[in-house]
């Protein structure tokens, strides 16, 4: 399997089925829902790569969670695809501004609707999560599962690497302990704030001198992985 996941919103169960077919064939796992508290919930508990969002939607439209899902720091980098009826340009050009990354036109092919999510998939992916990041001489392998400098490789464990995973494929910006949270343990675990504290003294020790001041501690706010000085 490819290991991504692709959350099929749609209230017409014939569409999502002809699309999960079609997924499950080009090896992607997926996820569906038929209106948007559905949509939301799974999302915020299962943090999909990427939405394939129909615009009509009973109660909240799709164009409204996707307003919503983008107004959202934990939600905001899932790419979204529109899935519309819609042929009008000014329709079109709406969903583009409002953030979503690509739509698709009913009828389509599955062919063609697999090939474009490729595409977004492509786009969105940041380095650290296919292919390797490297930050001074810090490097992380996603797909061997490895983390090593210079020097060799790092004995991290396994919640570590996905804090430092994270953080390496999200550089210079502050996030919360409840964001790490959110974004490394997922929204469906309940656990202390202070674990995260934990896990970074961990992650540190792990790293070692040579490497350990990239995880920066901002006073009354939470951590951020900057590579200049704090």
């Amino acid at each position: 399997m490819s290991g991504k996941t692709v959350l099929i919103v749609d209230d017409e169960a014939p569409i999502r089925e002809m699309i999960a077919v079609a997924l499950e064939m080009a090896d992607y796992h997926y996820l569906e829902a038929a209106d948007a508290r559905e949509a939301h919930a799974l999302i915020i508990d299962n943090q999909p790569d990427l939405i394939l969002l129909d615009w009509m939607l009973p109660g909240t439209s799709g164009i409204e969670l996707a307003r919503r899902l983008k107004q959202d720091e934990t939600t905001a980098d899932i790419p979204i695809v529109m899935l519309t009826a819609k042929v009008e340009e000014d329709n079109k050009v709406q969903g583009l501004e409002m953030g979503a990354d690509d739509y698709i036109t009913k009828p389509f092919s599955p062919r063609e609707l697999v090939a474009r999510l490729k595409a977004v998939l492509r786009r969105a992916t940041p380095p650290g999560v296919d292919s390797p990041v490297e930050f001074d001489g810090l490097t992380l392998d996603p797909v061997g599962h490895r983390v090593s400098t210079k020097e060799g490789p790092l004995n991290v464990g396994p919640t570590e690497y996905r804090l430092l995973q994270f953080f390496m494929t999200h550089p210079e910006r502050v996030y919360t302990r409840s964001q790490l949270l959110d974004q490394v343990w997922g929204g469906n675990v309940y656990v202390e704030e202070r674990t995260v504290d934990v896990h970074i003294r961990r992650l540190r020790k792990a790293l070692g001198e040579s490497h350990d001041h990239l995880i920066q501690t901002v006073r009354g706010a939470g951590y951020r992985f900057s590579t200049q000085s704090a």
